[in-house]
Protein backbone atom coordinates (compact mmCIF):
# COMPACT_ATOMS: atom_id res chain seq x y z
CA UNK A 1 0.00 0.00 0.00
CA UNK A 2 1.37 3.52 -0.85
CA UNK A 3 0.05 6.69 -0.98
CA UNK A 4 2.41 9.34 -3.05
CA UNK A 5 1.35 13.29 -2.51
CA UNK A 6 1.57 16.14 -4.81
CA UNK A 7 0.75 19.68 -5.80
CA UNK A 8 2.04 21.56 -2.75
CA UNK A 9 3.79 24.80 -2.83
CA UNK A 10 4.33 28.37 -1.99
CA UNK A 11 0.88 30.31 -2.61
CA UNK A 12 -0.01 34.19 -1.46
CA UNK A 13 -2.57 34.41 1.27
CA UNK A 14 -6.12 34.18 -0.95
CA UNK A 15 -4.30 31.82 -3.60
CA UNK A 16 -5.56 28.48 -4.15
CA UNK A 17 -3.72 24.53 -5.15
CA UNK A 18 -5.33 21.66 -5.81
CA UNK A 19 -3.46 18.40 -4.13
CA UNK A 20 -3.42 15.46 -5.65
CA UNK A 21 -2.68 12.03 -4.07
CA UNK A 22 -2.03 8.61 -5.85
CA UNK A 23 -2.93 5.70 -4.32
CA UNK A 24 -1.65 2.07 -4.42
CA UNK A 25 -1.76 -1.59 -3.47
CA UNK A 26 -5.61 -2.05 -2.02
CA UNK A 27 -9.11 -1.41 -3.96
CA UNK A 28 -8.76 2.14 -3.69
CA UNK A 29 -12.86 2.33 -4.51
CA UNK A 30 -13.60 0.47 -1.62
CA UNK A 31 -12.25 2.64 1.09
CA UNK A 32 -12.93 5.69 2.54
CA UNK A 33 -10.01 8.49 2.13
CA UNK A 34 -8.70 11.64 4.28
CA UNK A 35 -6.44 14.30 3.85
CA UNK A 36 -4.23 15.37 6.90
CA UNK A 37 -2.02 18.15 7.25
CA UNK A 38 0.95 18.49 9.94
CA UNK A 39 2.29 22.12 10.87
CA UNK A 40 5.53 22.63 12.31
CA UNK A 41 5.14 22.25 16.01
CA UNK A 42 1.85 21.08 15.66
CA UNK A 43 0.14 17.39 15.91
CA UNK A 44 -0.95 16.33 12.69
CA UNK A 45 -5.18 17.39 12.32
CA UNK A 46 -8.01 15.89 10.45
CA UNK A 47 -8.71 18.24 7.39
CA UNK A 48 -11.38 16.58 5.27
CA UNK A 49 -12.68 12.89 4.38
CA UNK A 50 -14.78 11.38 1.45
CA UNK A 51 -16.69 8.17 1.41
CA UNK A 52 -15.72 5.26 -0.78
CA UNK A 53 -17.95 6.37 -4.16
CA UNK A 54 -17.67 10.35 -2.78
CA UNK A 55 -21.21 10.54 -2.67
CA UNK A 56 -20.21 11.95 0.89
CA UNK A 57 -17.86 14.66 2.88
CA UNK A 58 -16.92 15.83 5.62
CA UNK A 59 -14.53 18.64 5.97
CA UNK A 60 -12.97 19.73 9.55
CA UNK A 61 -13.77 23.43 10.56
CA UNK A 62 -10.84 24.92 9.38
CA UNK A 63 -11.61 23.48 6.13
CA UNK A 64 -15.43 24.72 5.65
CA UNK A 65 -16.14 26.80 3.19
CA UNK A 66 -12.28 26.77 1.36
CA UNK A 67 -11.75 23.25 0.75
CA UNK A 68 -12.96 20.68 -1.65
CA UNK A 69 -12.45 17.09 -1.43
CA UNK A 70 -12.58 14.68 -4.16
CA UNK A 71 -11.44 11.16 -5.60
CA UNK A 72 -11.31 9.52 -9.22
CA UNK A 73 -11.83 5.46 -8.95
CA UNK A 74 -10.78 5.29 -12.42
CA UNK A 75 -6.99 6.79 -11.80
CA UNK A 76 -7.08 5.86 -7.97
CA UNK A 77 -6.59 9.89 -7.03
CA UNK A 78 -7.51 11.86 -4.10
CA UNK A 79 -7.80 15.24 -4.71
CA UNK A 80 -7.94 18.29 -2.28
CA UNK A 81 -9.07 21.66 -3.87
CA UNK A 82 -7.88 24.64 -1.43
CA UNK A 83 -9.33 28.09 -2.53
CA UNK A 84 -8.78 31.64 0.03
CA UNK A 85 -5.52 30.10 1.59
CA UNK A 86 -4.50 31.08 4.87
CA UNK A 87 -1.04 31.72 6.25
CA UNK A 88 -2.42 29.13 9.00
CA UNK A 89 -2.97 26.80 6.23
CA UNK A 90 0.87 26.24 5.95
CA UNK A 91 1.69 22.45 6.56
CA UNK A 92 2.35 19.28 5.23
CA UNK A 93 -0.53 17.60 3.67
CA UNK A 94 -0.73 13.75 4.03
CA UNK A 95 -3.71 11.52 2.54
CA UNK A 96 -4.64 7.94 3.94
CA UNK A 97 -7.48 5.31 4.22
CA UNK A 98 -9.68 6.48 6.69
CA UNK A 99 -9.55 3.81 8.93
CA UNK A 100 -5.32 4.08 9.31
CA UNK A 101 -5.23 0.38 9.12
CA UNK A 102 -4.14 0.18 5.56
CA UNK A 103 -0.45 1.22 4.73
CA UNK A 104 1.72 3.87 6.49
CA UNK A 105 1.89 7.77 5.93
CA UNK A 106 3.57 8.87 2.71
CA UNK A 107 5.98 11.59 2.24
CA UNK A 108 3.38 14.52 2.42
CA UNK A 109 3.73 17.72 0.28
CA UNK A 110 4.39 20.98 1.80
CA UNK A 111 1.99 23.33 1.61
CA UNK A 112 3.03 27.33 2.09
CA UNK A 113 0.98 30.43 2.51
CA UNK A 114 2.86 33.56 2.52
CA UNK A 115 3.35 36.78 0.38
Amino acid sequence: VQFVESGGGLVQPGGSLRLSCAASGFTFSRYFMSWYRQAPGKARELVATIDNLGDSTHYEDSAKDRFTISRDNVKNTLYLQMNSLKPEDTAVYYCRETSGYLGSWGQGTQVTVSS
